[in-house]
């Protein structure tokens, strides 16, 4: 963003009108410290400076990047923050998601283009050649790279044949849709219904993965809820989605 006259002031209206967001959204920054506006006007409105602004265009910037609230105030209050830095390193994880969302397009694309034509079906490799299973390889070694769990998974995984994959893959869906129906049937997380399919989620990662008892179960089951990729994942099927699969296998848990 460029340099403004510094006595510049915006009210929270044209500020929320320039930058595409709610009042409501800008209210909500200035409660929890992300974005105080400068000043007040005499009669008690909110005024944003020019500085205003360019911290809330990091913020949006960091927000398309599925970064949450807390994190991304940290990132901005740090006594090290430089702002160009910052501008560089948020615009190579953007072109980064890009390409990665310009692949799954191209993917969502060509499977469309298959789906009436049996004759030109996608092999499996080109079923998935938007998806990138590196992708989070270090982070999982990182986290779990040393625990039982990940050396059981890897090694039954690298024995799995194409049909493996594919009856794997069906399963897991089957469980996300039967959560999908239970949640807009208003049935409860906490009903037998929603922790039987917790069970049935916990039983396909015993199958395929790796040994689940409910206590790693119910952690897994947080990591859906705050883990960003996640959520958006199931929430994409299903707003709220997330949430209540990891509230169905904390109950489910209860019963063992």
């Amino acid at each position: 963003m460029g340099r403004y006259e510094e006595s510049m002031t915006y009210t929270v209206g044209s500020l929320a009108n320039i930058a595409k967001v709610s009042v409501r959204t800008l209210h909500h920054y200035d409660e929890i410290g992300l974005l105080r506006p400068t000043g007040r006007s005499s009669s008690g409105y909110r005024l944003y400076s020019d500085r205003d602004l360019e911290r809330l265009q990091q913020i949006l910037f960091y927000r398309a990047l599925d970064i949450g609230l807390e994190e991304i105030q940290k990132i901005l209050d740090a006594p090290d923050f430089d702002r160009r830095k910052v501008l560089v390193s948020q615009r190579e994880l953007l072109i980064e998601k890009a390409e990665r969302a310009q692949a799954l397009v191209l993917l969502v694309d060509k499977t469309l283009s298959t789906l009436d034509e049996k004759e030109n079906a996608m092999s499996a490799k080109e079923m998935f050649d938007g998806f990138d299973p590196a992708e989070y390889a270090d982070e999982v070694m990182t986290k779990w790279g040393k625990t039982a769990a990940y050396a059981e998974s890897k090694k039954r995984t690298s024995r799995y044949s194409k049909d493996d994959w594919k009856e794997m893959g069906l399963q897991a869906e089957a469980n996300v849709i039967a959560f999908v129906e239970s949640l807009e049937a208003g049935e409860p997380a906490t009903g037998a219904r929603a922790m039987d399919l917790a069970e049935q989620h916990r039983a396909h990662l015993e199958r395929w993965f790796f040994s689940c008892p409910p206590a790693f179960h119910i952690g897994l089951g947080e990591m859906y809820v705050q883990d960003t990729r996640f959520s958006q994942h199931y929430d994409s099927r299903k707003p709220g989605l997330a949430a209540y699969i990891a509230e169905a296998i904390r109950a489910n848990a209860v019963r063992h």
